[in-house]
């Protein structure tokens, strides 16, 4: 590890550098400057001028003409990857050689047998890797955590999610090209079944179907988890839009983490189906939405909204988090450990392994 909390002569944040200038990369810069432990210092891009015009946008951030130099760089602590699903597996290896600690933008790599790599790498060079999804830092799941570990709704019956927005079809674009790691399981599906294991652990039987794009890449997917006493039921596509929530159902009630899921800020406790199916009406059209937001808004019986509202786009709880453990001098971080990033990438393997429907 390049950097511990002892090392350092004070308290000034971790210094940060961006690999590659996309909208991630966007977020990552606006939202790391939410954070009092860590701050982006420089960027290294395939082209000068991409780099040139993203450094500018965000005060002059310092140049690193390619990744051997920003392995390399002394100055960096810590380096985010936002380039495409699949240079993700070679760009972290080549700074966990170096010992440069690394979060990666979901998802962590595209296969299993790479994400487990990674961490067999990281422990060698005992330098930090972690998956970038985002949602698991949010203050909305920290509150969902909280209640199931309360026994708010009593036993766990189920789950529910769906994560589906409609994409037109285009062979080129990201999220239908083999070649970029495209799928809505490898794009979507990483968020709900991220949020499973790190709410409920690793599930004892997988099953599920999906569908096939045009190029081959699966254009939506249902996955079920089974548990001991309970299934999660996750679907994700790129076919339709869908609702967008994760619902967990117990024996006493249930926990809807409202849509869009992957972006938490408002979570529903419902005590009885009747208000319920008022709080989480079926459907996503403009009247279900309405009606939703109406009945979150009136002091029901059986009912409980928690709001955990938060500034920016939401990636500033994980750079926090990463840079903390980056700064404690851990190989990773616990909420997101990479042997659940292998998991879920193994599920996702297991799905795909299917022939599609």
């Amino acid at each position: 590890m390049n950097m511990t909390a002892k090392d350092r002569p004070d308290a000034t944040p971790l210094k940060w550098a961006v690999l590659g200038t996309g909208s991630i990369a966007t977020t990552f810069a606006e939202d790391i400057q939410l954070t009092d432990n860590a701050a982006l210092v420089a960027v290294c891009s395939r082209t000068l001028e991409t780099a040139t015009v993203f450094s500018r946008r965000f005060g002059g951030l310092r140049i690193i003409p390619d990744i051997d130099a920003l392995a390399a760089d002394p100055l960096i602590d810590a380096v985010y990857l936002a380039s495409p699903n699949t240079a993700h597996f070679d760009q972290a290896q080549t700074l966990l050689s170096a010992g440069k600690p690394v979060l990666i933008e979901k998802p962590l790599v595209t296969t299993a047998s790479q994400a487990k790599a990674l961490a067999g790498l990281a422990a060698e060079k005992q330098s930090f890797a972690m998956e970038g999804l985002w949602t698991v830092f949010l203050p909305a799941i920290n509150q969902v955590r909280q209640l199931l570990g309360d026994k708010t709704i009593g036993a766990i019956t189920g789950v529910r999610a769906e994560l589906a927005y409609a994409k037109t079809f285009d062979g080129n674009s990201r999220f239908f090209s083999p070649a970029f790691g495209g799928g809505a399981l490898l794009d979507l599906g990483v968020y709900p079944i991220a949020l499973t294991l790190a709410l409920f652990g690793s599930p004892q039987t997988v099953a599920g179907r999906w569908s096939a794009a045009p190029t081959g890449v699966d254009m939506s997917a249902d996955v079920t988890l089974g548990y001991d006493r309970f299934q999660a039921r996750l679907s994700v596509g790129f076919d339709r839009t869908g609702n967008n929530r994760f619902i967990i159902d117990g024996e006493t009630g249930s926990l809807v983490i409202d849509a869009p899921f992957l972006k938490a800020s408002r979570i529903i406790l419902t005590r009885n189906r009747v208000v319920h199916h008022l709080a989480v009406p079926s459907g996503t059209g403009r009247l279900a939405c309405a009606t939703g937001k109406i009945a979150g808004r009136l002091p029901l019986p059986g009912l409980t909204v928690y709001r955990h509202g938060f500034s920016g786009n939401g990636l500033q709880f994980e750079i926090a988090a990463a840079s903390r453990a980056i700064l404690e001098g851990q190989n990773q971080q616990s909420q997101m450990p990479l042997s659940a990033s292998a998991e879920a990438l193994g599920i996702i393997e297991t799905i795909r392994s299917l022939p599609p429907s």
